[in-house]
């Protein structure tokens, strides 16, 4: 059975604010080991959640400043880019959505992506190697494309998930260096109960990063395919996205500025012949399903 856009909608909702729970409790469980293996006790248990707490409503209500600080964009200045501020209007209008602020990045891959927490905070970032690339119909399509995003609130879970991802691998960092260093000052007769939590926070620290990879790259292959079908018939047109990707394809440069923690956010993978993992579908099935689109 087919869900509706405003099923889908509610459901993009509900799956960030249960990411967010989830994974905040997998970040206490972390941050309760190190506590323990640097003897905070229980005010640095308090303090700890305190600071999930803080993080969680930081996350929310900067996730996309962070993002677009993370890649190095630039508010694009409407003088300068006024085509591409043109096809982000045009192209809002049509989907029925408030224009987002428009930023792009100095860089020479043909990329772009979204972000925001709603349709009445978010942005679009195209790169420069886009722009230079893309005639109006192909740009229309990314920009089709990436509207989509907005429009059916994946922009906030994707977001979310860049900036919980990079907080994991940093708190593992930390675990592990401190059972390392911790385990040359403790007495060699620890309980048993230390050990398995030991064991535990370890477990914890090495899984955490790859349920995260696993389930961003489960949530972003889908949701790919359902923008690049939503931005065609929003501009009514599957041919401007699939030549588009069709170019992005064909670039075999990486990007200068590509991280794991924001990758899943871009039309396409700012990494070359990357398939494990892989935020993205094959650019050669997107293509497909576009040309066999009829409106």
């Amino acid at each position: 059975m087919k869900k509706t856009l405003y099923e889908l909608i509610s459901e993009n909702k509900r799956k960030t604010f249960l990411f967010l729970i989830i994974f905040s409790i997998i970040l206490f469980l972390i941050g309760f080991v190190i506590a323990y293996l640097f003897e905070w006790g229980m005010t640095g248990i308090i303090l700890i959640a305190v600071i999930l707490i803080i993080y969680n409503i930081i996350t929310y209500y900067n996730s996309d400043k962070i993002a677009l600080m993370s890649v190095g964009a630039r508010l694009a200045k409407e003088e300068e880019f006024q085509v591409l501020h043109n096809v982000v209007e045009e192209v809002s209008i049509a989907a029925g959505i408030p224009k987002p602020k428009v930023y792009v990045m100095y860089e020479n891959q043909p990329n772009a992506f979204a972000t925001g927490r709603n349709p009445q905070n978010a942005s679009i970032c195209v790169t420069t190697g886009l722009l230079q690339m893309m005639n109006r119909s192909e740009l229309q399509g990314v920009v089709a494309h990436e509207m989509s995003h907005i429009k059916n609130y994946d922009i906030l879970l994707m977001t979310v998930i860049g900036i919980v991802v990079g907080l994991i691998v940093l708190l593992r960092d930390i675990l592990l260096r401190g059972m390392w260093f911790g385990a040359g000052r403790r007495d060699r007769d620890r309980s048993n109960s230390s050990a398995i939590l030991m064991i535990i926070g370890l477990i914890l620290a090495i899984i955490s990063p790859i349920l995260v990879a696993l389930i961003r790259a489960a949530i972003s292959r889908q949701r790919e395919y359902l923008a690049d079908a939503d931005g065609a018939y929003v501009v009514r047109n599957p041919y401007g996205l699939a030549s588009a990707l069709e170019k992005i394809g064909g670039y075999s440069k990486p990007m200068k500025v590509a991280s794991d923690a924001t990758a899943h956010l871009f039309i396409s993978s700012p990494f070359i012949g990357q398939k494990y993992f892989s935020t993205h579908p094959p650019i050669e099935d997107r293509i497909k399903r576009l040309k066999s689109l009829a409106f």
